[in-house]
């Protein structure tokens, strides 16, 4: 029979890490049940796997007890790693070496690995995600980028799937993993039948209508943050970016340099992410039309503006309006 092995590490978990633990068990418990209704056989074995015999989160809140610690596995075909704690991530890292090297040999052997959420930081510090494309949750993109600059983040992808390695978005998120896993190692039918009994889109292929755009001052550029605050203040304007680097007397190719090295974003990128992120607040608390909104946040172009939102967030104005904001449908 063939192997899933669902992680449980130690030093970085908090109830997101639980819950991605026992979401993907039940799926995978699920689709083991339903195929061998069908086929008469089980196809994967699942289980849970640490280092040590029991695992505590949440100060002793919750223990879990794995059935097999991963030095007794000698072989398994998906590896799977829950999300984590990151404000305790360097310090986990080093008590998880031992499941990290082991992650590592592995994949080498032949395993595939799959991560989810925040569970990125740990699959990228093995190296196995050098030189590939890779997502996590968008709050911790930035953080994500300046730890593993090797890695191209796709901060706006649901899944990305490359060389046996997956990843996935933020949060609950996970679960449209274990659907698209489900889809990959039983099959369609099962996939649809997990994604019905658990209610989850099998379909859904962006976490972008969910992210919050904030600053990016986490740097100690000064004139970039200069710079920065008055592409803020200044929402209404069509900056450009030769007059910006001008005002802050930086010439235009060290200006875009310094901005993408201390924010993650070019100058435009930023312009263009901080003028949705006001378009989606006022869509989403006003009942303002689309071309007031567009107007406020320095666009007279209704395609271009159509384009960067859609670009930015996945959905149009119009479908992003109707989906956050009933009152605005109604009146």
């Amino acid at each position: 029979m063939k192997h899933i092995t669902i992680l449980v590490p130690e030093g970085q978990g908090n109830l997101s890490t639980v819950a991605s633990i026992v979401g993907a068990s039940e799926i995978f418990s699920e689709a083991n049940a339903y195929w061998k209704k069908n086929e008469n056989k089980e196809l994967y074995k699942v289980e849970l796997a640490a280092i040590s015999q029991k695992v505590n989160y949440c100060e002793s809140l919750i223990t879990i007890r794995p059935q097999i610690t991963v030095s007794t596995i000698t072989k398994t075909n998906l590896i799977i790693i829950p999300s984590s704690l990151i404000r305790s991530y360097k310090k986990a890292t080093k008590r998880n070496q031992l499941l990290m090297d082991w992650i590592e040999h592995q994949y080498k052997h032949g395993a595939e690995v799959a991560s989810i959420c925040s569970g990125a930081f740990m699959l990228a510090s093995s190296g196995l995600l050098n030189g590939k494309s890779c997502s996590t949750h968008w709050a911790y993109a930035n953080v994500f980028r300046n730890m593993f600059p090797e890695v191209d983040l796709k901060e706006q992808k649901l899944i990305t799937d490359e060389h046996g390695i997956y990843t996935n978005g933020g949060a609950y998120s996970f679960l449209n993993l274990i659907i698209y896993l489900v889809e990959k190692y039983y099959d369609r039918q099962t996939a649809i039948y997990c994604s019905k009994i658990f209610q989850v889109d099998i379909n859904r292929e962006t976490q972008s209508t969910f992210a919050i755009f904030s600053a990016q001052k986490n740097h100690d550029d000064d004139v970039i943050k200069k710079a920065q605050s008055y592409i803020e203040n200044n929402l209404h304007e069509k900056i450009s970016i030769e007059d910006l680097s001008l005002k802050f007397a930086v010439g235009r190719r060290h200006f875009d340099r310094r901005f993408i090295k201390a924010t993650g974003n070019t100058p435009l990128e930023y312009s263009q992410r901080v003028k949705i992120e006001s378009a989606k607040k006022a869509f989403e608390s006003t009942r303002k039309n689309v071309n007031e909104v567009m107007y406020e946040v320095g666009y007279s172009d209704t395609k271009s503006f159509r384009e960067v939102f859609k670009k930015v967030t996945g959905m149009s104005p119009l479908e992003y309006r109707s989906k956050y904001n009933k009152e605005a449908m109604v009146h």
